[in-house]
């Protein structure tokens, strides 16, 4: 099988055949073209990845057969080679779009070479441009999928918003898809094939937050072994996605602004002002309002980033679209274990249209990719969903059901005890480890550090 397809257009019939030869030892498809008029009505009846030709040719010169092939054929990578070393056309090739230029005579490893690295250099574009289709594709508007009213209202303004350079706020619970619609609105805005880079304000120290986001030069502090760009310098012309920005240090929230309003910023260490374009897209799970009014989060930040606030519903306040979630999960995890289920189960819809997950559709997710994993029949059966989905009601029962006596009950103490009483099950689930506790209880790394010191539970817990 040959590998891509190469013209070699020259007026010399010893350059044509030497070219040839040596190209097909290489596995290339080689065409032959003894003048400019040859080139085109070839590149007119077929597609040529690399065309290797001399400048000066008869009937076309090879400055003019460029110009053509431009219009013609876009994508053709072309090479010059001629006897008459000049300056003057070496620049004017490349101006005109030239890969490369090369003199008479010329080492054959060199030329091999030039075009191994210019048809690499084509393959890795198309590549990335596959890569950003499919990206694109995959965060596309209908890919959030929902058919609630309050879900085709969110369609509409995404649509609106993505577009623009604003500022947005995506609210609502763990689990409501933030980071996919903040995905969503990147790779379909002007900025799509600029980077989009992600931060979880609450997974990072504190200590290391302003490195993590303006970069940090070298020496600057005792691991800074070497000068580090930050989110924000690799995000220049593109979005940057600030997750839990509810737990945003206060003294970061003081730079940030500053990033908001100057557009600029000093690395940890530095002296010189970085200038950046960038789109904030941040998101939360707590009331920001909330937080303001407390003093926990600034006021002048807060109406920064929310010029325009997208609230996700939660998945109970949206429970026509159970089913066509997990359907859309049930499709997506048996083609990727292989199982052959198509269906889901009366009694297994019944009993998940039942829930109210608190995990909103990252917790359907994980049922039905559990749920496939276990089945062995062609349809998804109620055994194999999470036990606790039938727990659920006595759940609310035994945790908000309870009865005031008639001499009261101390309501801190109460919230204190059931607190410590879940921390200290979340800990003998995951064996000490903290930060699968956090996850299990939904709470971020710093807030579980804070409780367990609150409680006195650190012996319980490894790192």
């Amino acid at each position: 099988m040959f590998k891509e397809k190469i013209l070699v257009a020259d007026d010399e019939q010893s350059m044509r055949e030497f070219l040839d030869i040596m190209l097909k030892k290489e596995g290339y498809k080689v065409s032959l073209a003894s003048h400019g008029e040859e080139v085109l009505k070839l590149a007119e009846r077929d597609i040529f990845d690399l065309i290797l030709m001399d400048i000066r040719m008869p009937k076309l010169d090879g400055i003019s057969v460029l110009k053509k092939l431009k219009t013609l054929s876009p994508e053709t990578i072309v090479i010059m080679i001629t006897a008459y070393a000049s300056a003057d056309t070496a620049i004017k090739a490349m101006k005109e779009g030239a890969y490369d230029y090369v003199t008479k005579p010329f080492k054959v490893d060199e030329i091999k070479l030039i075009i191994k690295n210019a048809l690499e250099k084509k393959n890795l574009q198309k590549e990335n441009t596959l890569l950003k289709q499919v990206v694109r594709d995959r965060y596309h508007f209908n890919n959030i999928l929902g058919q609630c009213p309050n879900m085709l209202a969110l369609y509409d303004l995404l649509e609106k918003v993505a577009p623009t350079k604003t500022n947005i706020l995506i609210t609502g619970e763990s689990g409501t898809g933030k980071e996919l619609v903040a995905k969503a609105i990147h790779y379909n805005s002007p900025r799509k094939d600029k980077p989009f880079v992600t931060l979880n304000c609450g997974a990072i120290p504190e200590s290391l937050i302003e490195s993590e986001l303006f970069g940090h030069m070298k020496g600057a502090f005792t691991d800074a072994i070497a000068t580090k760009k930050g989110l924000f310098e690799m995000a220049d012309e593109g979005t940057i996605f600030l997750d839990e920005i509810s737990e945003l240090p206060l003294l970061m929230q003081v730079k940030l602004l500053r990033v908001l309003q100057d557009k600029e910023f000093k690395r940890v260490g530095g002296t010189e002002d970085i200038r950046v374009d960038v789109r904030i897209i941040s998101a939360t799970n707590k009331d920001l309002e909330e937080a303001v009014r407390e003093k926990r989060f600034r006021e002048d930040l807060f109406y920064r980033l929310n010029v325009i606030q997208i609230k996700l519903p939660p998945l109970r306040e949206r429970r026509e679209d159970i089913s066509l979630l997990a359907m859309h999960f049930l499709k997506r995890y048996a083609e990727e274990l292989n199982k052959n289920i198509a269906v889901i189960s009366p009694e297994a819809l019944r009993i998940l249209l039942n829930y109210d997950f608190p995990g909103n559709v990252r917790e359907l997710q994980n049922i039905i990719e559990r749920a496939v994993a276990l089945e062995s029949h062609p349809e998804l059966t109620p055994q194999n969903l999470s036990s606790y989905l039938e727990q659920q009601p006595l759940m609310k029962k035994n945790l908000f059901d309870l009865e005031i006596p008639s001499e009261g009950i101390d309501l801190e103490k109460v919230v204190e005890e059931l607190e410590r009483n879940l921390l200290v099950k979340a800990l003998d689930r995951t064996k000490g480890i903290k930060k699968k506790a956090a996850d299990l209880l939904r709470i971020n790394f710093r807030s579980m550090r804070y409780r367990l010191e609150k409680y006195g539970l650190n012996q319980q817990a490894d790192s």
